[in-house]
């Protein structure tokens, strides 16, 4: 049986307090909301705080409220099964409860939040697994070790960003609302990551993900694609949100964002360019999904082949496009 590791658990009232403590604390802290990935990860030994910030206290952090303009604001502590279950997210923002309602299984979404998909800590073939397996290959770069065992000459960590909420909130504009020591930032969430398996996210270690503010959507159209051994729990190895605004049979407006192929999710500019002023026939449909999935750059770090998962992004890319010109979801 894995145990959890000895822990002080504090859990403060607002986001202000807790990034207080945060700061007072330093890196031996962590927060923690619903812990379906920190206790596990605490019980394998990847991570070690000896302080949990809970959020079970931080109103701040909680609800779902839509403004007259159709901007919603989500907590960043409501829970996964809560954001799938909303009827406003899914008949405006179908996209999103699709991607959320592909996370795990109903129990963990029921202890899950959206908040911690957002920061979601990296995966890798090497790094998820028990101490003593980690040990018999003398650890890796992300935890203990010195050795990428993806890439044993790379002086980086090539673990991937797993999210499935995260490139979807990316394709709809959405912003990530921060409550650090100095006060409430807001970004744009795509700049809340960094392309690097260990130091993941940009936000400081005393910030506290408070909201995710989504802007209006009007016409457009949304749709999210994952691709993953099983129908259910599992992770994605790939995957693909698109969201497009259509002016008559051609394109005004374009977002393509991949996942799962990298360390940080990334958006397919190129591919977005090529897609406006165009009517959305096979060919350019084709042409697109093609230049999506150069940027694709899977290694042996998840499930399935690298060069599967690099091939399977066009389809994918293909795919959503597709189910976008035919006017439905028909996502995940």
């Amino acid at each position: 049986m894995m145990r959890l590791p000895p822990f002080r658990y504090l859990a403060p009232a607002t986001a202000a307090e807790t990034a207080r403590i945060l700061a007072s604390e330093g890196p031996a802290a962590s927060v923690v909301a619903g812990g379906t990935d920190l206790y596990p990860n605490m019980k394998r030994r990847h991570q070690t705080p000896t302080t949990l910030v809970a959020l079970k206290r931080v109103k701040d952090v909680r609800g779902i409220s839509w403004s007259p303009d159709g901007t919603v604001s989500i907590g960043a502590g409501e829970l996964l099964r809560a954001v799938e279950r909303d009827p406003g997210v899914n008949q405006r923002l179908g996209a999103l409860a699709d991607a959320v309602r592909s996370i795990s299984t109903p129990l963990l979404r029921n202890m899950g939040t959206l908040g911690g998909n957002v920061c979601l800590d990296t995966r890798c073939n090497y790094y998820n697994q028990t101490w003593e397996w980690r040990r018999a290959i003398n650890f890796c770069m992300k935890c203990e070790g010195d050795t990428c065992w993806v890439a044993p000459s790379s002086p980086r960590c090539w673990a991937v960003n797993s999210s499935d909420s995260v490139p979807v909130l990316m394709a709809l504009g959405a912003k990530a609302r921060l409550t650090g020591p100095q006060g409430e930032r807001e970004i744009p969430i795509g700049a809340l990551f960094k392309n690097d398996g260990i130091d993941y996210l940009t936000k400081a270690r005393d910030e506290v993900l408070t909201q995710l503010v989504v802007p209006p959507q009007g016409s457009a159209r949304s749709v999210y694609r994952k691709v993953r051994r099983r129908g259910a729990f599992d992770f994605p190895v790939a995957a693909v949100a698109v969201r497009l605004r259509l002016d008559g049979p051609h394109v005004a407006a374009a977002d393509i964002v991949l996942n799962a192929v990298t360390s940080a999710p990334v958006v397919a500019t190129e591919a977005q360019q090529a897609l406006i002023g165009q009517p959305l026939t096979d060919e350019v449909i084709a042409l697109v999904a093609e230049k999506a999935a150069r940027l694709a750059k899977p290694l042996d770090n998840t499930d399935h082949l690298a060069g599967w998962r690099k091939k399977v992004v066009q389809v994918e890319v293909r795919r959503a496009l597709g189910s976008l010109r035919a006017g439905d979801r028909n996502g995940v």
